[in-house]
């Protein structure tokens, strides 16, 4: 059975702009093209990837850059009921963005590790939580 990944926008967006770490995401991607992982992304964690291009480079540019990440992973539209919940709890119980209580309810629901490096946001949700980490930095 492969592992489960879910991609943070962060993550997409260390890859994109060759930031330190994105050779783990991209080690993790190809796992993923040789059915040896299997990748997602919530779609409200792709729409902070594709607003944080559009404005530094324009609309063209982030369709492009959405595009091209998204032949790497599957996207995640809409929320369970049991992800749902969970993103409420997390996000009533941790300071975080939406986004953010969202992946994380999607690495809880589907048993994958979270891939992030947004330490300042998720360091005490992985002390309180069961809830797996892939750290790329």
């Amino acid at each position: 059975m492969s592992k489960i990944y879910i991609l943070d926008s962060c993550a997409v967006i260390a890859l994109v702009k060759k930031e330190t770490g994105w050779e783990t995401v991209f080690d993790i991607l190809r796992k993923a093209i040789n059915d040896e992982a299997t990748v997602f992304m919530h779609e409200l964690n792709l729409l902070e990837v594709f607003y944080g291009f559009y404005r530094e480079r324009g609309k063209e540019y982030a369709e492009k850059m959405i595009a091209e990440a998204t032949k790497f992973f599957s996207v995640l539209n809409g929320l369970s009921d049991t992800a749902f919940a969970e993103a409420g709890r997390l996000k009533a119980s941790y300071k975080m963005s939406l986004a953010d209580s969202v992946a994380l309810s999607q690495a809880f629901v589907l048993g994958a590790s979270l891939i992030t490096a947004d330490h300042h946001e998720f360091d005490t949700v992985e002390k309180s939580e069961k809830i797996a980490f892939l750290w790329f930095r």
